[in-house]
């Protein structure tokens, strides 16, 4: 099911965070758009003034770029009496998604006769179940024939996309001739959408390379060097790709924007929040004056879960590893990179 040539995709974006934000903004511009925030400041700020002073304050969104803190209203605004295609964002961070979807639920007819598409851009594994997104969309929002399902991923700071920078992401929708609707709605004069059918390498690609970036960041503080910072990237992408793989992924997929692509600019962007995390606990911050500060690092909630995982299926990811250590308990940084230079000997494709 395409969307509607004559009919636009109208859009909702559920979540008024700083990445809910930017996509609202740069969908707003080619699309009938509303976000939805939880709190009326925060939507009377975006309508009204233009600006989301809690995430995004020195950035001016677009005037057409509508907002509530009445989900039935933005619910009713996207469903629209079903005149035409529906997007339906979920800017919503892992913990939240499962009680967004319980939440929009409600407002979802029995039939309808234009499709939707319901897209989330979470990235990380689920700390307590060890889920992927995928999965708690699965167990917390009923199937319908007219709903297809859809990750939005790859190398993408709120910040810049919401400056109207440019920026190429990854959408891994089933079923695969849904995509249409995104595309209509995000892709053009400054996002450029490449489509995939890999829903679990994508997510993968998303979680674990939070926690490479906190190894990055750790590696930088203490001083190590680019060579290191680039043996990291690298190793940490075969963490990835392996782990991708057992899960059901596609290998190839980390070679593109949701692998390698949010790998390096997590790594090594200034934007990001996990490589800040790790620059900290480098410099011999504890892990809980960092969280203290308030900043949201998914690698942190998604590490133990990773390297769960990885153990059930008897996968070697030693860089996952030594970052949980150092987290969670108290080895000091150097000498996790000690046992990391110091492990056995192996070929590269080992």
């Amino acid at each position: 099911m395409m969307s509607s040539a004559h009919t636009p995709v109208r859009v909702a974006v559920l979540g008024a965070g700083s990445w809910g934000t930017a996509l609202a903004a740069l969908a707003s511009t080619q699309a009938p758009t509303m976000v939805w925030a939880r709190k009326a400041a925060t939507a009377q700020a975006i309508g009204q003034e233009h600006r989301n002073p809690a995430y995004l304050p020195d950035v001016v969104l677009p005037d057409s770029l509508q907002a509530s803190d009445s989900l039935q209203q933005v619910m009713e605004f996207a469903l629209a009496d079903d005149t035409g295609p529906a997007l339906l964002i979920l800017g919503v961070p892992v913990r939240g998604l499962a009680q967004t979807c319980v939440d929009l639920a409600q407002y979802l007819p029995a039939t309808r006769r234009h499709p939707v598409l319901l897209v989330w851009t979470c990235k990380g594994f689920h700390q307590e179940s060890g889920l992927l997104p995928h999965q708690i969309v699965r167990e917390n929002l009923p199937d319908y024939p007219w709903l297809g399902r859809a990750v939005l991923s790859g190398p993408s700071f709120a910040l810049e996309v919401a400056k109207g920078l440019p920026v190429a992401l990854t959408l891994a929708c089933e079923p695969a001739d849904m995509a249409g609707i995104a595309l209509e709605a995000l892709h053009g004069k400054q996002a450029r959408l490449y489509t995939s059918t890999d829903m679990i390498g994508v997510e993968v690609g998303g979680a674990v390379k939070n926690i490479m970036a906190i190894a990055c960041g750790i590696a930088d503080a203490l001083g190590l060097g680019h060579n290191a910072r680039a043996a990291l990237i690298t190793r940490g992408l075969a963490e990835m790709q392996r782990l991708g793989v057992a899960l059901g992924g596609q290998a190839e997929t980390f070679s593109g924007l949701a692998g390698l692509g949010d790998l390096v600019l997590t790594a090594t962007g200034e934007l990001s929040r996990n490589r800040q995390v790790g620059l900290a606990l480098g410099a011999g911050q504890s892990l809980d004056s960092i969280l203290a500060t308030g900043i949201t690092a998914e690698g942190v909630r998604c590490a133990r879960s990773v390297l769960e995982m990885g153990r059930a299926h008897k996968i070697e990811l030693p860089i996952t590893s030594a970052v949980c250590q150092i987290l969670f308990e108290q080895l000091p940084p150097s000498e996790a990179v000690h046992a990391l230079l110091t492990r056995e000997a192996k070929p590269e494709g080992h």
